[in-house]
């Protein structure tokens, strides 16, 4: 279980250079683009070249029809080189036109592999950013779980007292003190009100009724102490609107899995600042001038690497059937998505890694 940060799950990754991949295709690009110019300007000369033979051919048949028949057999040869000129002249179009197609080609298949390349690396990096939350979001998971087994909880949601509640109230605030990314832990009764709670003296929401919320509802149909509920990222108003991630385990009699439900606990990750450590460290470059997303199961953005839209704003994804993949839109605008894999018995909750670079 991890403690403090909780981010600690981060995979070491060695992630390809997008300057080295860039550096090259601008090289091929360039160095097309040089072979490109070099036989336009050859061509060029060559027709400049033939032009002057042209002339010179035609100047001498003008000079050997004065000539009369002394410069016949001249003739004939000026004839020769003006119909050598023409097809000299007419090779070099020829060359020209096709080294331009060919080397047009080049760089419009260099520029689809670039794409291509710099797709795959968006779409790798979005799957990092949602494969991080959901290893994370597994702790939570399992830290809910085996606090609910804690004799505390499960004496006062069995029997809240006032000297089981301090007690439990005690617990709980230790375990803040331990496991900085929550907000607050709650113990509540089967009917949704709130006996106890880690944070009392910031978050007075002891006697405060949550039978209505969704996590609740779940939580109290669970089979077993083995299993949890995991909340959607809603801002909740007992704690000051702060965007969380609730997590929930019934609390059982004797601690024990299998034993008849008592109570319920719930766990408020705090998603803002955990989220955008994730999203802000996804290592996009700087010219990809990228947003870095996390999007939930109705593409609504419940993280944004700009800080931007969080809550509120929902994004059009062309997903085509794939839990994976990029694209680009009718701006021009890149857009590259991975769906959550699920991490142990975390399965996820349907959202996305998506990461949008400008055009």
């Amino acid at each position: 279980m991890s403690a403090a940060l909780g981010l600690k799950t981060k995979p070491t990754t060695t992630e390809p250079d997008d300057d080295d991949d860039s550096d090259i295709s601008a090289l091929i690009n360039r160095l097309t683009a040089e072979v490109n110019q070099i036989a336009v300007d050859k061509t060029k000369s060559i027709q400049q070249i033939t032009n002057q033979m042209k002339m010179l051919a035609l100047n001498a048949l003008i000079e050997s029809s004065r000539a009369g028949a002394q410069g016949a057999g001249f003739a004939v040869v000026a004839q020769e080189v003006r119909g050598v000129g023409q097809q000299v002249e007419t090779i070099a179009r020829e060359l020209e036109t096709q080294l331009t197609k060919r080397t047009g080609d080049l760089v419009a298949s260099i520029d689809r592999m670039s794409q291509r390349s710099r797709g795959e690396r968006m779409m790798d990096l979005s799957l990092n950013a949602v494969e991080l939350i959901d290893r994370n979001l597994y702790e939570r998971t399992c830290d809910v779980r085996w606090w609910a087994t804690d004799s505390a909880m499960v004496d006062c949601a069995a029997s809240p007292a006032p000297a089981a509640v301090t007690y439990a109230s005690q617990r709980l605030s230790v375990i803040l003190g331990a496991y900085t990314v929550y907000l607050d832990l709650w113990l509540c009764d089967l009917d949704g009100n709130v006996i106890a709670n880690g944070r009392a003296d910031r978050f007075r929401v002891v006697g405060q009724n949550v039978a209505h919320t969704k996590w609740f509802r779940e939580a109290k149909t669970l089979r077993s102490g083995d299993d949890y509920v995991a909340g959607d990222i809603e801002s909740q108003p007992l704690l000051g609107n702060a965007q969380v991630a609730t997590y929930c385990a019934s609390v059982r009699a004797g601690g024990q899995a299998n034993g008849a439900p008592v109570g319920v606990l719930a766990i408020h990750f705090d998603w803002e600042p955990q989220a955008r450590a994730i999203v802000q460290g996804v290592r996009v470059g700087d010219n990809d001038k990228a947003r870095v997303l996390l999007v939930d199961s109705h593409f609504r953005v419940i993280a944004a690497s700009d800080g931007q839209g969080i809550l509120s704003e929902r994004i059009s994804l062309s997903l085509n059937g794939q839990r994976s993949g990029f694209y680009q839109d009718r701006t021009g605008t890149m857009i590259a998505f991975h769906a959550t894999p699920g991490y142990e018995t975390y399965r996820g909750l349907g959202w996305y890694g998506v990461i949008v670079c400008g055009a």
